[in-house]
């Protein structure tokens, strides 16, 4: 029976990895190649080499640049590659030039990524920049994401910017900001100003804009799908001391329980009590409003609360289980 559901779990999160691969592909197929977004990572870096040489693919790019990295990432950093990493890693290159095959009808519109030939201009939003700026990144999320859970990771710019944090002592965020930041500038340059490139220019300092949008908003997109919309709230509640009215309130009207701590007020010392209390954020004002009722000296504290496990919460994670919200 383990040994079935372990077999189950491995197909789910391959077959996520390769949905993942997909998704993320289409992402950059359809709505972030053919406008020239350059969207930070390894990617984007493909993306300037296939402004300069237009007869490679954006994927083949991302092959030849993905071995490198990896290498880096073994030696500097002395991580494993897992099987899982190399998958990620190769399929999102691989269905990005297939994608890009089938849907340029011409060699000269597929080297030219000319949005106005793909799928016979279907999907053209040339004059439309901003959809392509928010369809693309959050696509380009969903699949990061579903690739995470899969327990892969398909390397690029956090490589990079973890071998810099490491030799540079660098915060690994400062980092990760500096690798994609000088790509945004590469973008800049070579295809917004088309320095030292023999095709035309395509919208000088608006082509950062673009691109920088579509940082923020693939990030978001990620940090919504991992960490959720943190709708659980941590309420501290600090009161002169335990009144029976609060104790029923919560353990039967709000039927939900809290921890106890006893405590002391810095400035006259007093000894008090505070409440440690799990809630959802739609009762956050309803328990306020009652507790302000009832006991009007009580001082309260709300905060986010990632997760929350156990007893009508979510179950606690089996062990060696990678939890990602």
């Amino acid at each position: 029976m383990w040994l079935k559901s372990r077999y189950w779990q491995m197909v789910k999160e391959f077959g996520g990895i390769l949905v993942g691969s997909i998704i993320c592909a289409l992402a950059f197929v359809l709505f972030i190649n053919p406008y020239k977004l350059v969207p930070g990572g390894v990617f984007g870096i493909c993306i300037i080499l296939h402004h300069l040489y237009p007869s490679v693919q954006v994927g083949t790019f991302g092959y030849i640049l993905e071995v490198p990295i990896l290498i880096l990432s073994a030696v500097c950093l002395g991580s494993k590659v897992g099987v899982r990493t190399l998958i990620a890693s190769y399929a999102v290159p691989f269905f990005m030039n297939l994608f890009s095959s089938w849907f340029y009808p011409t060699v000269e519109a597929l080297e030219a990524l000319d949005p106005a030939q793909l799928l016979d201009g279907r999907i053209d939003l040339s004059n439309d920049k901003i959809l392509a700026c928010l369809l693309g990144p959050m696509l380009m999320g969903i699949g990061t994401v579903l690739i995470i859970k899969g327990k892969a990771s398909s390397g690029g710019s956090d490589v990079i910017a973890m071998i810099i944090s490491r030799y540079v002592r660098t915060k690994f965020s400062s980092a990760l900001l500096m690798v994609d930041g000088c790509v945004v500038l590469a973008g800049l340059l070579v295809i917004g100003l088309g320095i030292g490139s023999s095709q035309e220019s395509s919208g000088s300092w608006v082509l950062s804009i673009y691109s920088l949008l579509c940082i923020y908003v693939a990030s978001r997109t990620v940090s919504y799908m991992m960490t959720g919309s943190k709708n659980d709230k941590i309420m501290f509640i600090i009161t002169p001391k335990q009144t029976s009215r609060l104790r029923h309130f919560i353990l039967h009207d709000l039927d939900r329980t809290a921890t106890c701590l006893p405590c002391s007020g810095l400035y006259k010392e007093e000894d008090k009590q505070m409440l440690m209390l799990v809630i959802h954020q739609k009762e956050v004002d309803y328990v306020t409003t009652r507790i302000k009722n009832f006991c009007p000296e009580t001082f309260i504290v709300v905060s986010d609360a990632y997760d929350a496990y156990g007893e009508r919460w979510r179950k606690l994670p089996e062990p060696n289980e990678l939890v990602m919200r």
